[in-house]
């Protein structure tokens, strides 16, 4: 086929796509409350969603570099968009993610029982799936800005769907203002970078020198504003309370790739440097390592399903992190082989943390639709009735804890490849930082281990802890197929991971042209990977035959489970998710302040006894807030020039106009 004919039907695929994410909600503002519609709507999302991954895959297998124009007549140029394989490997997580939220939905969220607000969610879920698609495709800098402010406001609508409830609505301020805060930071630094090209186009691979004040100001303000989105301690203060409040179709989306635009944001403005200072792979390394410790602590504390989803959001946030700050020192070092492994790895873990982490929630979002609660010490034996939702959050939790035969094991090899490869290359403080992220890596690992020990022993087995909430039947088929196929997802790239070698090569080569020549087949064992996996699928599948054959030839008795030699066993003997977390939520307690409800024993006939522990939002209840309101005291005489007097504000307006055009006068 003629080059032209193949960037031409690449780009007419992801065109397609974006329609068809931005059209799907309107089916449902016509025809409110009908399940046809609503499958519609759905239909349209797939159908984009194949369309993306279509033309985002073509991309990546045979690299290329597609851009076009917008002759729109506006002051700032034209607009201009394009698609190469670094924009390809972030749009793959968001057209699978989405469009197998949108198919959930039929079953989660059906038009027939929510006509009230189902218009509106499905509206602005398309609404933000196209945002998101045009977001990542933006090279002129105000339409990026554009993209990024119709992303905010579609996931503030989305995620107050449920807008009666007050919580929700608290969540989705703190989102809103935290945002907006952070695209104050975005004007700022696309401000700077303007100033540093001379118009509104992204700068190109190494295009600006790194070692002066201004290239300063955009590394700081690019990391306080992308930062923001991605939820990197102590940025964070808005994720927990939003992941955990949305729908949990929603919560994927947000956790799966709104977070990852904040990822990729940083990714493409550090391609625009070259020279890089040490001390900017350092930083990104060391808040990688903070928020991928401290956010699995504070998942360990925490008694509610998606709210620990979320801290474990900001865990994987950090170890992306840790491999793109190791890219960085890798760079600034002259050391192509740290940033194809760094960088290799931190790609791969944003798609690979999109699929499991939205697995998760909506493995998650069918107990919750099953047992009508998300407090995980209400919950129990919810994997005897929902065996298949049992299973596929089962095979998410392993992958997120990073072991094999499940891809969160290859990203995280990738990176621990990369920390301990600057070991024997450097001898200073450059190669000292990534050789100590390794050991904070391997403690994220076994800590996540551990959380989702809990979380699964005390959700899917035992018994039912509440009789009010034990769980029903299983959930729909178009709940189990998405979650069937981010499940396949998982195990494809961990089973075979060398199918994505190439692709995610391309996309190395997409951050910096000089790595071409550092394939990543080379560097890390694909073969054992692919070895390992499969011996341990075929060990589990003999060791299940065999178990199988044996069960069946013995006498079955049944009895209740956590039964421990008591003759009349109640729920209460089981583990809760507190008492399970007592002692690593005492190990972080200088971080965590756990909050202790206990009725000790007493007396020769003691009464019922309980014990409680409470992580609060520490970051944002102990920091932030206190903070605001001695602001708020102190700023409280400033208040007083807001009269409500519109003349007044456009004399304040003029004073600021002269002020201003005085200042830029030369």
């Amino acid at each position: 086929m003629h080059p032209f004919g193949e960037s031409t039907i690449r780009i007419l695929l992801l065109s397609l796509a974006v329609v068809c994410q931005a059209l799907s909600g309107l089916p449902l503002l016509f025809y409110r409350g009908s399940t046809a519609a609503q499958k519609l709507a759905a239909g349209l999302m797939a159908l984009g969603s194949l369309a993306g991954v279509s033309g985002a895959l073509t991309v990546l297998c045979f690299p290329a570099t597609l851009t076009y124009q917008l002759m729109l007549g506006l002051p700032f140029g034209p607009f201009e968009v394009g698609i190469d394989p670094l924009s390809a490997i972030f749009l793959l997580p968001v057209f699978i993610v989405t469009g197998c939220s949108a198919v959930y939905s039929v079953g989660y969220w059906p038009a027939a029982s929510n006509p009230k607000n189902v218009g509106k969610l499905t509206f602005f879920l398309g609404f933000l799936a196209a945002a998101l698609s045009t977001l990542l495709m933006a090279r002129n800098t105000i339409l990026f800005l554009i993209a990024w402010e119709i992303m905010a406001f579609a996931a503030y609508f989305t995620l107050t769907t449920d807008d009666d409830n007050p919580e929700v609505r608290d969540a989705g301020t703190l989102y809103l203002i935290t945002t907006h805060v952070g695209t104050l930071a975005l004007f700022a630094m696309f401000s700077l970078l303007k100033g540093e090209v001379g118009n509104y186009l992204f700068p190109g691979q190494g295009a600006l020198p790194a070692q002066s004040a201004v290239a300063t100001a955009i590394f700081v303000t690019a990391l306080i504003g992308f930062g923001l989105k991605a939820g990197v301690m102590p940025l964070h203060v808005w994720l927990p309370s939003a992941h955990a409040n949305a729908p949990s179709h929603i919560s994927a989306v947000l956790s799966g790739v709104v977070l990852k635009t904040g990822i990729y944001g940083l990714v493409r403005v550090f391609s625009c440097f070259s020279e890089l200072p040490a001390w900017w792979g350092c930083t990104v390394l060391v808040l990688g390592g903070i928020s991928g410790v401290v956010g699995v602590a504070f998942a360990i504390g925490q008694h509610d399903l998606k709210r620990l989803l979320a801290y474990h959001s900001i865990e994987n946030i950090g170890i992306i992190l840790l491999g793109v700050g190791a890219a960085l020192i890798g760079q600034s070092q002259g050391v192509p082989v740290l940033v194809v492994l760094g960088m290799g790895g931190a790609l791969l873990h944003v798609v690979n943390h999109a699929t499991f982490k939205a697995l998760l929630f909506l493995a998650a979002g069918s107990v919750i639709h099953a047992t009508g609660t998300r407090e995980i010490d209400l919950m129990g034996g919810v994997g005897r009735r929902l065996p298949y939702s049992s299973l596929f959050f089962l095979i998410g939790a392993v992958a997120i804890c990073g072991l094999p035969p499940l891809n969160g094991f290859v990203s995280e090899l990738m990176v621990y490849l990369g920390l301990f490869s600057s070991i024997r290359r450097f001898h200073d403080l450059a190669g000292a930082l990534p050789a100590l992220a390794a050991p904070a890596l391997a403690l994220i690992g076994g800590l996540a281990v551990a959380c989702f020990v809990k979380v699964f022993g005390v959700v899917f087995l035992g018994a039912p802890r509440s009789q009010e909430h034990v769980a029903g039947h299983e959930a729909p088929r178009a709940m189990l197929w998405p979650m069937a196929i981010l499940a396949a997802v998982c195990a494809v790239i961990g089973i075979m991971p060398l199918l994505i070698s190439s692709p995610l090569t391309g996309a190395v080569v997409g951050y910096s042209n000089a790595l071409a020549d550092e394939p990543l087949s080379g560097l890390v064992p694909f073969g054992w990977i692919s070895a390992l996996a499969a011996a341990l699928v075929a060990t589990g599948w003999l060791l299940w035959l065999y178990f199988s054959a044996r069960t069946r030839s013995l006498p079955h008795a049944e009895s209740v489970t956590w039964g421990c030699g008591y003759l009349r066993p109640t729920p209460r003997m089981q583990y809760s998710s507190s008492s399970f977390a007592a002692m690593l939520v005492n190990m972080f307690r200088m971080l965590l302040m756990p909050e202790v409800h206990k009725k000790e024993v007493t007396g020769t006939f003691p009464g019922q006894s309980s014990f409680q522990s409470h992580v609060p939002e520490t970051v944002l209840e102990r920091g932030y807030l206190p903070w605001l309101d001695y602001l708020y005291l102190k700023t409280s005489p400033i208040r007083h020039l807001q009269h409500g007097k519109l003349n007044v504000y456009i004399f304040y307006t003029f004073i600021t106009l002269v002020v201003l055009m005085a200042l830029t006068t030369r």
